[in-house]
C-alpha cells in the first residue's frame, strides 16, 4: 500500500513525514488553499526529501505558463490536477501526471477517466465536479471501481481512525491524506502521522 501525505508546508514537516516511511509528499500550488506554497518554499522543502520519495505538485486550473514557471525551479516528479483541466492540458508538460476524479454526483467513473489516456492513475476524492477537493470529508467507498485498469488513489476525509477500514473496503493502489494528520491547516501532527502509518501497516 502506497501512502502520500499532501499539503506539506515546511521542511520540518517533510523530514518527519519521510522518516515515517511515506512514499510521496504533495506540494499544493493553489492560492486559495491554506496549504499553498510558493515556488521558493517548495524548493526548500524539496531539499529535505530523501531519495526514493516522490514529490507531487498539485495544481487547480492554473494557466499553463504558470505551471511551466514552477517546473523551471521546483523538481517535481509527478503533477496532480484537481480542477477541470482537459486531457490535452494535462499531457502538455512532459511530466507524468495523475487526475483527480470528483466522485460526488459522478455516475460513470470510466467515462470520466477514459478521456485521460496518459494519466498514470486516478485520485478519487469526495468533491463535486464544480469544486476542487480538500473537503476533509469521506464519500461512499463502494463507488470506487474494483477492476479499472489503472491505479486508483483514495483521498477525502482519511485519518488514523478510518484508514484501516478504508484500505480493507476499497483495496486501492494508494491512499492520500492531508487534513486528517494535521494539528492545524498546513501543519502536520507527528503523533497523527505516526498513528496513520501504523494503521496502514496493520491493515495490509
Amino acid at each position: 500500500m502506497r501512502v502520500k501525505i499532501c499539503g506539506i508546508t515546511s521542511s520540518e514537516d517533510a523530514k518527519f513525514i519521510c522518516d515515517n516511511g511515506v512514499d510521496a509528499i504533495g506540494l499544493v500550488f493553489f492560492a486559495k488553499s491554506p496549504r499553498n506554497v510558493t515556488a521558493q518554499q517548495a524548493v526548500e522543502i524539496c531539499k529535505a526529501i530523501p531519495p526514493f520519495v516522490t514529490v507531487v505538485g498539485l495544481f487547480v486550473n492554473m494557466p499553463a505558463s504558470d505551471v511551466n514557471k514552477i517546473l523551471e525551479t521546483v523538481p517535481l516528479d509527478i503533477l496532480q490536477f484537481h480542477g477541470a483541466e482537459s486531457p490535452a492540458y494535462c499531457s502538455s508538460f512532459s511530466r507524468p501526471y495523475i487526475k483527480a476524479v470528483p466522485m460526488q454526483g459522478l455516475t460513470d467513473f470510466a467515462a470520466y477517466a477514459d478521456k485521460y489516456t496518459e494519466s498514470k492513475g486516478f485520485l478519487v476524492d469526495s468533491h463535486a465536479p464544480d469544486t476542487v477537493g480538500g473537503t476533509g470529508k469521506t464519500f461512499d467507498w463502494t463507488q470506487i471501481p474494483t477492476n479499472y485498469p489503472k491505479p486508483i488513489i483514495l483521498a477525502g476525509g482519511l485519518n488514523p481512525e478510518n484508514i484501516a477500514s478504508a484500505i480493507k473496503t476499497t483495496n486501492v493502489y494508494a491512499v492520500d491524506v492531508s487534513s486528517g494528520v494535521e494539528s492545524s491547516a498546513g501543519k502536520k501532527d507527528k503523533a497523527k502521522v505516526e498513528k496513520f502509518m501504523q494503521e496502514v501497516s496493520r491493515a495490509v
